[in-house]
């Protein structure tokens, strides 16, 4: 019984860092108020003066995106938006950024936001975050043979693994914990299955206990979840 209260209390416990390390990398890069209208320009346009493409050309228009690699942005966390800018950014030249693509090579986005000042970040997510849900852009699930079991990942976990059920911390509804854990509704399969390998490599290195949880998955558990994860509103 002290042991399985020890679990829970050191769960509780990386839990509650998760979400202040997402609000410790938000207060990093804070400004007096995020600026929304700034945010759209950049989000929109980019800054060719400064070698900053519009966003929208990757991710959709007001964060919809509508292609499967790339995600849906559009009502995210404004903190974890923010975080996510900021892990892709090398602190400096011996340290690679904390997200990473396969194989630990540089994201495609390491360039983009590498480019962007505190300011910019801050006021992408700010915009970003007050998006509505395109429900046509929307992804969903389409494989019905692996629903039972992304079903059950999502609401109970994979116990004998020390696997936790996702709706525990990004909500029954996949709608994310603000501040904290992003939304995953409607978000594409294919994108949430690439990340979930890059948290079990380790390429992806700014979460540890996605890592963990990840590590004790395979590729079919991987794909049946993100798939279950799409379909959720």
């Amino acid at each position: 019984m002290k042991r399985m209260l020890s679990r829970i209390v050191v769960a509780s416990g990386l839990l509650l860092g998760s979400s202040v390390v997402s609000l410790a990398y938000a207060a990093d890069v804070a400004v007096a108020k995020p600026d929304a209208a700034k945010g759209e320009q950049l989000y929109a346009n980019g800054d060719p003066a400064r070698g900053i493409l519009a966003c929208a050309s990757c991710h959709g228009a007001a964060g919809n995106s509508t292609i499967p690699a790339n995600p849906n942005l559009a009502s995210q966390p404004h903190e974890y938006l923010v975080k996510q800018l900021v892990d892709f950014t090398a602190k400096d030249d011996k340290t690679p950024p904390a997200r990473r693509g396969p194989g630990g090579a540089n994201s495609v986005m390491t360039a983009f936001a590498t480019a962007l000042t505190a300011e910019d970040k801050q006021n992408i997510a700010y915009y970003l975050t007050q998006q509505a849900i395109d429900p046509e852009a929307a992804a969903t699930a389409s494989n019905e043979a692996t629903m039972e079991r992304g079903q059950h990942i999502w609401r109970g976990g994979l116990p004998d693994r020390r696997v936790p059920a996702c709706a525990g911390c990004h909500s029954p509804n996949g709608a994310g914990v603000p501040g904290a854990f992003p939304r995953l509704s409607g978000q594409h399969p294919a994108y949430i299955a690439e990340q979930l390998k890059l948290f079990r490599s380790g390429d992806r290195a700014n979460n540890a206990i996605m890592h963990e949880i990840a590590d004790r998955m395979s590729d079919a558990d991987i794909a049946a979840v993100a798939d279950y994860a799409a379909g959720l509103r």
